[in-house]
């Protein structure tokens, strides 16, 4: 009896019941509802079950008393209340242990319920108390898990505020760390980073990747307990299935900047013996445009930045800049990570593209309201001071094929801080780009590109994961570099052209 308590539970121990009365036990509530079940056999019937369970718990909940039987021609109904009070002091709310037998009772069967009742009501009171830890435990989860995205998608005094209600302080500045680990080892894993850095860092379960878990750190060594080796290091060489990325330090406003970094880490950390990786010195896109990027980025934004919704029900600004931000990202993973239905994002982007007057299925367009979001969440000062200029193209279509609100890129693209942002993405492959360039021109599509490159489409898929390891950026897996490659070859290709 406390064997099966203590390996199957509740239902493990209704199994034995039923064997033992040959017949039907179960636990119903006060009102005669059937809680929990089960029959001597799949196929075993009880006349009238539902009418004689109901009967007797009634007429034990009336009575007050500890044990009550009801006959029939053909079987008897037996009724223990469950509970550890004195006689006459239990819960009239409790649920009660309820027998179906043949007649006559078998001896001993009285007995036999008497004593299960104790371990019986144990073994339901840890299974209750084990939900409620469950449902705690997915409130936090789903608290952390708002948190990070209100900073995410730059909101960080909110952030905070929701996060004040939960431990630790958000430190600042962080590095945002991405573990991936093996199907269904995450909970063990979280506990191996709680463990590591002593709850200094936030530990979020990715909402897009069932595989990942998300640590917003401390950027600081001095945070760290002196030879205290830092807690992504110390995760990947204890569980030895986990592939760890770290972002450089950021603030953390640039939480989001953050993220993108450590996913393009762990891309270069999957094909590395230590299974870890740091992201290389290299810097955004966003940082190097200066004002003239600015304001670009802002004329593209207005439409959408002003944007009133007709019915009270329809997105507004905000929640459309979240909606963009989130797909351009995450892809299709958007709705797990918006948690909004799939016809609901479809139905956005398309007002989106609208307002904007971008065709978000080309990926010049995607790239071009890629950085004007990184430029309007990135601090003004940060920009790279613009030098006098002159000859640069004019605002409009651009030969790229980027939509016509877009078309003013390309004077953003030739200024020399960009250029030379385009010379240090692209040094890597210096000489070797045909198959980097044929994806993008490809908008991005595995398919086409092995068909225009005339290979396999596994063949240039083993292209592109070298190619991710060259770059130290992740290609085939959202979030993906294919924004800033495109942005860096029409770079390139202008100054080419000039």
């Amino acid at each position: 009896m406390h064997r099966l308590a203590r390996t199957g539970g509740t239902a493990e121990l209704l199994r034995w019941l039923a064997g033992r009365a040959e017949g039907w036990a179960g636990l119903v509530g006060p009102d005669g509802t059937v809680l929990h079940a089960a029959a001597r056999t799949a196929g075993a019937m009880v006349p009238d079950v539902a009418g004689l369970v109901a009967e007797g718990a009634s007429a034990l909940t009336e009575r007050g008393v500890q044990a009550y039987s009801v006959d029939t021609g053909a079987y008897t109904a037996l009724l223990f209340p469950l509970g550890v009070s004195p006689p006459g002091a239990g819960d009239p709310s409790a649920p009660v242990l309820a027998v179906v037998t043949p007649r006559p009772v078998a001896a001993g069967l009285a007995t036999l319920l008497a004593d299960v009742v104790l371990p019986l009501s144990l073994c339901l009171q840890a299974e209750t108390l084990e939900r409620k830890r469950r449902r705690v435990d997915l409130a936090e989860s789903r608290g952390r898990e708002a948190v990070l995205h209100l900073l995410m998608t730059g909101q960080l005094s909110i952030a905070q505020q929701v996060a004040g209600a939960l431990r630790p302080r958000l430190p600042d500045p962080v590095r945002v760390c991405v573990v991936e680990c093996s199907g269904g080892g995450r909970d063990e894993v979280a506990r191996v980073c709680a463990d590591a850095d002593g709850g200094r860092s936030w530990i979020v379960r990715c909402p897009v990747y069932a595989r990942h878990l998300i640590l917003v750190m401390p950027a600081e060594a001095g945070e760290l307990e002196p030879g205290a080796v830092p807690p992504d290091e110390t995760v990947a060489a204890r569980v030895g299935d986990c592939v760890v990325g770290v972002s450089e330090p950021v603030p953390l406003a640039d939480t989001a900047t953050g993220y993108r970094q450590a996913f393009h880490a762990l891309a270069v950390a999957r094909e590395l013996p230590t299974r870890h990786a740091r992201f290389g010195v290299s810097p955004d896109s966003a940082l190097v445009v200066g004002p003239a990027g600015r304001r670009w980025a802002d004329e593209l934004l207005n439409p959408l930045l002003t944007h009133v919704p007709r019915r009270a029900q329809d997105p507004g600004s905000q929640e459309l800049l979240a909606t963009a931000a989130s797909w351009l990202a995450f892809s299709s993973h958007a709705t797990d990570h918006l948690k909004v239905h799939r016809n609901t994002l479809a139905a956005r982007l398309r007002l989106i593209g609208e307002l904007l007057g971008l065709d978000l299925h080309r990926l010049a367009d995607q790239a071009a309201l890629d950085l004007a979001l990184r430029v309007r969440a990135t601090p003004a000062p940060a920009c790279t001071p613009e030098p006098a200029q002159s000859g640069s193209p004019a605002s409009g279509t651009s030969a790229s094929g980027t939509s016509e609100a877009a078309g003013g890129l390309d004077a953003i693209l030739v200024r020399p801080a960009v250029r030379d942002w385009a010379d240090q993405q692209l040094a890597p492959v210096l000489g070797a780009e045909e198959t980097l360039r044929t994806w993008v021109r490809c908008e991005g599509r595995i398919g086409p590109a092995a068909a225009e490159l005339g290979i396999s489409v596994p063949g240039a898929r083993k292209r592109l994961t070298r190619l991710e390891t060259v770059l130290q950026r992740s290609l085939l897996r959202p979030p993906s570099a294919r924004y800033d490659l495109w942005l860096a070859l029409r770079s390139r290709d202008l100054a080419a052209a000039a």
